[in-house]
């Protein structure tokens, strides 16, 4: 197949199209390259890419109207994935603009492009973060998500609210992924296990909000990435027994669907601490702060609906991801 890839020098980016690479597809990834966090890191995860004869890549910020209705106008996209956005609940706090541009009016750009251009099927990034103040755990597709507590989850939350009308009105395919704390080699660098891999080798406190008493569904890269070629794959169809006196949030009676991508076993912000310090060798200092506005104490996904409708469900350990990464991180960075 042909698939656009947006976000493609991204962390879950530059793996979903390594994966669709490895398997044959032909690939198109787009990216702005902007400094949100180091672009030479992007770079490297480019140069990653770029051998495979079917790769190309295109410098393109999804929020340009113009290069985007130029893009798929050129190109005969089968389906897209689309991994680009402004990413992080708290850098929403700080520059809440940056989130409009990009999670809104770059993801109406990506839809008018898919409804122009006889795309078969929209996979986008979507959020944990979307489940907001709902505290009936573990989260379910089906449970209410209008109360989001960030501007980047009301982002998300709207992109399926947008996704769901292209559905209806052009019977547009489209699924979104809710991941759920994506951790792995070639991360984030503004993300907890980065940034406390950097502190304790560097003798560095590390910053445990909530006072390590929150859980997060940490969930390793290779199975989110498995999680999106698979519901690629699974065109998104209509729920034959969807009713509107009686709706259920994550189907619907057009072609729309939501699933949650987590490893469904949620772990203590101190015990993932403690399994990096094994793995590192080292004991962090740790500074102890409350929970960031705009967070959540814990978040667990309810992966019943992947598991029925694609078959699959992350099984990745985080004392193997957490492995991995620190095997990854001493490469990249020969420390």
């Amino acid at each position: 197949m042909n698939i656009l890839v947006t976000g493609a020098a991204g962390f879950i980016g530059c793996h979903v199209c390594m994966a669709l690479l490895k398997r044959g597809d032909k690939v198109t990834g787009i990216d702005n390259l902007n400094d949100y966090y180091d672009v030479t890191l992007k770079e490297s995860r480019l140069s990653l890419l770029k051998p495979y004869e079917g790769f190309t890549f295109i410098r393109i910020d999804i929020a340009d109207r113009v290069a985007m209705e130029e893009l798929f106008r050129n190109n005969s996209f089968d389906m897209v994935v689309n991994l680009a956005a402004q990413a992080g609940v708290r850098y929403s706090l700080i520059n809440p603009h940056s989130y409009i541009e990009s999670n809104i009016q770059g993801f109406l750009n990506i839809l008018e492009g898919c409804r122009h251009n006889d795309v078969k099927h929209l996979v986008y990034a979507s959020s944990s973060s979307v489940y907001g103040a709902n505290e009936t755990m573990p989260f379910s597709v089906h449970d209410n998500v209008d109360h989001p507590l960030s501007l980047y989850a009301a982002s998300k939350k709207a992109n399926e609210l947008m996704a769901h009308t292209y559905s209806h009105l052009y019977n547009l395919p489209t699924t979104g992924l809710r991941f759920f704390t994506v951790y792995g080699p070639w991360g984030r660098p503004d993300m907890a296990l980065f940034l406390f891999t950097d502190a304790i080798l560097n003798g560095r406190p590390i910053k445990v909000f909530n006072y390590g008493k929150h859980r997060r569904d940490f969930t390793y890269i290779d199975d989110i990435t498995e999680g999106v070629l698979r519901t690629l794959d699974h065109i998104a169809g209509p729920n034959p027994s969807w009713s509107g006196l009686k709706p259920d949030p994550g189907s619907s009676r057009v072609p729309w669907r939501v699933y949650n991508i987590g490893n469904s076993r949620p772990v203590e912000l101190m015990d993932y601490i403690g399994a990096l310090e094994k793995e590192l060798g080292r004991t962090a200092v740790k500074e102890y702060l409350p929970l960031q506005p705009g967070d959540v104490p814990d978040t667990y996904a309810d992966v019943e609906q992947l598991i029925s409708d694609v078959h699959y469900k992350p099984e990745t350990s985080v004392e193997e991801g957490i492995r991995r990464f620190v095997a990854w991180y001493r490469e990249y960075y020969q420390c």
